[in-house]
């Protein structure tokens, strides 16, 4: 969905910048169905990334400042790369439990397993599950569980996972967009942008669950990454509109992806992709990539960084 690398700078967020989100968030976030104890992946407040255990003493931090703050459903996102051993593993988590952390999510899928050898995910879930109990999710267990009875060791490539579990592919939830379509465009069928015209992204910019704040204090609503609503310090949440002449291109695809389209071939010269599109959401990242290369003019176009980070 993203365009996460190791190639991106460390531009962490700041315990300053974090503070300010987090009180103006704190009252608006709504637990998870079964209480603010417990945890759900579209309730509460989530840590992610990247991937959080990079930085392990800021994530310490940001636990410790919602819990102070009464922030109900917490939990933290994480491919278990860092579970190398059980100490190590069980000290980390005991610890942003003790700091407040309500859940752990581990995620566990066919593009995780080809850097993170299967022992470490498997120890993230034992382990997380005898500290965080209910509160532990595995996303996604069918996937966990195929790797388990194929008693995988170490990694495994895309490329051999296709070979043995390809039909399985079926259960991903693979969304046709970000880095899935650049890199995985081959597993998908292909339409001119035509097809698309008609269509808007108006659903997913306005929707007012699982919305994401990135490390630059960028608002992100649905999964639509390198689209800004805006700066998450200065949005007050639940209650402002934006202005869409000072975002022209989210005006453009909150009412037709034809518009954006034409937009992009008039002013900015896009030529279509020979092969086509997998869906809307490709034929927009492509005209957004193009625009990006030529101005700097569309604030929604954040962070910039995103648009040059699709080779790992």
């Amino acid at each position: 969905m993203y365009a996460c690398s190791p190639q991106w700078k460390a531009d962490w967020l700041s315990v300053e910048d974090a503070k300010k989100i987090l009180i103006k968030l704190a009252k608006k976030i709504k637990p998870a169905p079964n209480g603010p104890e417990s945890v759900g992946i579209n309730h509460g407040l989530h840590f992610t990334g990247g991937e959080p255990f990079l930085n392990f003493e800021l994530l310490i931090k940001l636990v410790e400042m919602a819990a102070e703050l009464r922030i109900p459903s917490t939990f933290v996102e994480t491919n278990g790369f860092w579970c190398k051993d059980d100490r190590t593993t069980r000290y980390r988590l005991l610890r942003l439990k003790n700091a407040g952390l309500k859940g752990l999510l581990v995620s566990v899928n066919p593009f995780i397993i080809e850097e993170v050898p299967f022992e470490r995910t498997e120890r993230a879930v034992r382990i997380g599950n005898e500290l965080f109990g209910k509160a532990l999710i595995v996303y996604q267990e069918f996937f966990f569980n195929l790797f388990r009875r194929l008693r995988i060791k170490g990694v495994l490539s895309f490329q051999e996972f296709l070979k043995r579990q390809g039909e399985s592919l079926n259960y991903v939830e693979l969304i046709p967009m970000g880095r899935a379509v650049h890199e995985l465009g081959y597993l998908f069928r292909k339409y001119p942008a035509e097809e698309f015209f008609g269509e808007s992204c108006r659903e997913e910019l306005g929707r007012p669950w699982h919305v994401h704040i990135d490390n630059y204090g960028n608002y992100m609503t649905g999964y639509c990454g390198g689209i800004s609503l805006g700066d998450a310090q200065s949005l007050e949440f639940g209650c402002q509109e934006i202005k869409l002449d000072e975002y022209p291109i989210i005006e453009a695809v909150a009412s037709d992806i034809q518009d954006f389209y034409t937009l992009g071939k008039e002013k900015f010269g896009y030529e279509d992709k020979e092969d086509g599109y997998i869906s809307k959401c490709h034929l927009c990242l492509d005209l957004r990539r193009h625009i990006v290369q030529q101005t700097d003019s569309f604030k929604e176009l954040r962070p910039r960084e995103f648009y040059f980070h699709f080779d790992k």
